[in-house]
């Protein structure tokens, strides 16, 4: 299995249990395809964005540590693109 860091930002008028039930969903897309969680840093938190994402101009920032083959990354990369909840996200080879 390789490492990955995955980030990616929440809508920002989600409440403390819609938020965290949208990050334990996004989780169990991971673990469900055999990928490890290895951490989550939600220490970027609520931010303003760059620019407006979908007339949203704030977003909540969440970057995982994986471990995870291909197949896994495939699955989760498919479904967050219909999670109506997640504004962005980017999967990237962690260097480490």
């Amino acid at each position: 299995m390789r490492k990955y860091e995955i980030m990616y930002i929440l809508r920002a008028d989600l409440d403390e249990a819609a938020r965290q039930a949208s990050m334990e969903k996004l989780a169990g897309l991971l673990r469900k395809n055999g990928a490890s969680i290895d951490k989550v840093d939600e220490s970027m938190g609520l931010r303003d964005l760059a620019y407006p994402i979908d007339d949203e101009v704030k977003g909540y920032y969440v970057v995982l540590k994986v471990s995870a083959e291909q197949a896994a990354l495939y699955e989760f990369n498919r479904k967050v693109r219909h999670d109506a909840n997640v504004l962005r996200f980017f999967i990237v080879a962690d260097q480490e």
